[in-house]
């Protein structure tokens, strides 16, 4: 049975393995062993991937990973890594990002002051609104903008996007976070114009119906997918370590035919603006505590 001590254990887990991540995402790194290498640390330490670690470059916010057969190599991009763990689906998520360019750190500084700020904000006064102003502030007076069409969000057990939706930007709402809430605080800045948009061909898949599959192979897929993902999001390169490479791609373009499954194609800004990211995991209980904090 879950507990807050969970909790902490997999925002623990996360903090630690986001900072262990910083060595290996360095010129010359294949993306698919970073992905690797993180994903079995994460397990190492007696957790579980809450989704599979996203390692998204340049213009990309979100939603990359690495494939099976990806043959990527780090160069000098601009990388955000975000890190889900859980315990007893308790959820711990958390990103930073990595300049491998050296051109911009004052891109990657802004999304972590602006983090910083909204969390103090959180600590004075949990509403929207406020959070979301002191987020477009911060971004807004290194020169950037913030994406507004990506926000921070609640957490529930084995649910890493619930409500409430924790806005980039001042919306002027005057709701305020309730007591109890698990939430991420997520910036995201850019040199863009501040929007995002799918793109692509996404590798990340989660079950979004339950419904009744006739052929073996996919039936056999699918029951895997529930036991050992449940609701939460699976890479392809996960599912081809437990099954031939036809009997997965096979698998996984009947169960999103059938709206079983549903894919995430990596989040693009518009303008192809580059983008950093960061993030932490709170919960507000009598204090505000940042799980995630290394």
């Amino acid at each position: 049975m879950m507990s807050i001590e969970d909790w902490r254990k997999a925002g623990k887990i996360a903090g630690e393995v986001r900072e262990w991540s910083r060595d290996f995402v360095k010129p010359g790194a294949k993306v698919v062993d970073v992905a690797n290498k993180i994903e079995a640390k994460i397990r190492s330490m007696d957790g579980e991937l809450a989704f599979p670690v996203n390692i998204s470059f340049n213009q990309v916010a979100a939603h990359d990973t690495a494939n099976f057969d990806d043959s990527r190599v780090l160069k000098d991009e601009l990388v955000k890594v975000d890190v889900g763990v859980h315990v007893n689906g308790c959820i711990g998520d958390t990103a930073l990002t990595v300049d491998l360019s050296g051109k911009y750190q004052k891109l990657i500084q802004s999304a972590e002051e602006a983090l910083n700020d909204a969390i103090e904000q959180v600590r004075k006064e949990p509403k929207l609104g406020l959070i979301g102003k002191r987020i477009e502030d911060k971004i807004l007076s290194f020169g950037f903008q913030p994406v507004r069409n990506l926000s921070g969000h609640g957490i529930t057990v084995f649910e890493v996007h619930d409500e409430p939706s924790i806005p980039n930007y001042d919306t002027k709402s005057s709701k305020l976070i309730p007591k109890g809430t698990f939430f991420a605080i997520e910036p995201f800045a850019t040199t863009g114009i501040g929007k995002i948009t799918e793109k692509g061909e996404g590798i990340i898949f989660s079950i979004v119906a339950d419904k009744n599959v006739r052929d073996l192979i996919s039936r056999k897929v699918l029951a895997h997918i529930k036991t050992k993902y449940s609701t939460l999001p699976f890479s392809k390169r996960e599912l081809f370590l437990s099954f031939k490479p036809f009997e997965a791609e096979f698998a996984l373009k009947q169960l999103q035919q059938q709206g079983i499954l549903h894919s995430y194609p990596p989040l693009v800004e518009v303008s192809d603006g580059f983008v950093s990211q960061a993030e932490h995991t709170l919960y507000l209980g009598d204090e505000v505590e940042v799980l995630t904090k290394y």
